[in-house]
């Protein structure tokens, strides 16, 4: 099935891009993980998928040892200082940085084992009060240059969630946001390169407003069974 699956997928991505004048090879499929089982992402795996991404750090950790092959894992989850400690051994990148104390809790912890994870501001876009994420121009310039200031990680590009809805100009408004916000920033010299947006249900869009990284699991991997989801 996810063989299948994923077939069907890239050439949706594919037609899309194509439809927009852009490569194909300008976007990172991740494959998002969550609640499946190692065997079907040893199976994505298999079917030509390298990223994979986690959003829960104890799962993340509990998983990440068992997957043996060369696989890039990022961490896509919100994800709390204390929960640093989980994630850092395997992420070779997270999506989800939204505070200076989260940065310093990276850099300590990478520079402990000598790693540098590549990391995205998580960016509230929409304006939907139940998002995390950065939303004020000078929390989000505070962010930037603590990643920047800092030794044993390298800021990469912004990340953002758009509303689930069925009016595509609020997601298309969600997504033109963060790409402002990824020119705005590279005008101040910071050099971002990766917009993380777009999951199963609006990747078309993220697609035609300039993604480079797509979050996708449902399309890939088949519903999930929520009935089976704990608590971290």
């Amino acid at each position: 099935m996810i063989a299948e699956n994923l077939q069907i997928l890239e050439e949706k991505i594919s037609e899309i891009c194509r439809n927009n004048g852009r490569s194909r090879s300008d976007l990172t499929l991740i494959g998002i993980s969550k609640m499946n089982p190692v065997s079907a992402i040893l199976d994505a795996f298999k079917a030509g998928v390298i990223h994979f991404g986690e959003n829960k750090a104890q799962e993340f950790q509990n998983k990440a040892p068992d997957v043996t092959e060369n696989v890039v894992w990022h961490f896509v989850g919100h994800l709390q200082t204390n929960k640093v400690k989980y994630v850092i051994k395997y992420a070779d990148y997270i999506h989800s940085v939204d505070s200076v104390k989260l940065v310093h809790e990276i850099d300590k912890r990478a520079g402990k084992i000598d790693r540098i994870p590549k990391v995205l501001l998580e960016l509230n876009t929409s304006g939907e009060e139940s998002k995390f994420g950065l939303s004020r121009d000078d929390e989000i310039l505070e962010v930037a240059e603590s990643c920047k200031n800092s030794g044993n990680l390298e800021l990469v590009g912004l990340m953002t969630m758009a509303p689930y809805t069925e009016d595509t100009e609020i997601v298309r408004k969600t997504f033109r946001g963060l790409r402002d916000k990824k020119d705005w920033l590279n005008k101040k010299g910071y050099g971002l390169t990766e917009l993380s947006m777009g999951m199963t249900n609006d990747y078309d869009i993220a697609i035609e407003e300039g993604a480079t990284m797509l979050r996708i699991g449902t399309a890939i991997f088949g519903e999930r069974d929520y009935s089976k989801n704990g608590d971290e």
